[in-house]
């Protein structure tokens, strides 16, 4: 699932505001203009693989992981507010554990977060997109990568999490 898709269903599921989407690019550390955010939200012509009528638009921004992992750092940031910075830990201390191969696991831990939810909440969201797992395998996705129960979350995996987003948020 491209980052852009990611976005669009995000927004659509917890019904973000044009100048809200603004304001947490901005807290994750990205300056986007409201121009640029709407080119961001626009479907790519990769997304319809199938449809030949499709146009590109020269318009079109393509989200890359590193806007992706910030603008999920921004909404943390939006929905709890901002954290002390610890002792410990220095600003140059951002470097992300993520690749592509897990930006669906990053996207998942980080909504847990941002959006307060536990296990149980977790796994509701999932029922209602469609898809039934056990605590076990959504601990296995929400593991950082490297450890021994580490699984990597799929693209139909993250689909039915936004679908479930949906069908809780928005009703």
């Amino acid at each position: 699932m491209q980052n852009n898709d990611i976005l669009i269903r995000l927004r659509y599921a917890l019904d973000i505001r044009d100048k809200d989407m603004v304001e947490i690019f901005k807290l994750g550390g990205v300056e986007v203009t409201r121009d640029e955010m709407r080119k961001i939200l626009t479907k790519s012509k990769d997304t319809y693989e199938d449809e030949v009528d499709v146009e590109e638009s020269e318009d079109h921004i393509k989200c890359n992981d590193e806007m992706l992992e910030s603008f999920l750092n921004g909404f943390i940031t939006f929905k709890r507010g901002p954290q002390p910075p610890r002792q410990e830990q220095s600003k140059s201390e951002s470097t992300s554990e993520y690749s592509k191969d897990h930006i669906n696991n990053m996207l998942l831990k980080k909504l847990k977060v941002a959006l307060q939810l536990k296990t149980e909440d977790m796994l509701d969201i999932l029922d209602d997109g469609g898809i039934i797992v056990s605590k076990g395998e959504l601990g296995a996705i929400l593991r950082k990568p490297g450890h021994r129960n580490y699984k990597e979350c799929g693209d139909n995996f993250a689909r039915k999490f936004l679908k479930g987003l949906v069908a809780r948020y928005r009703g």
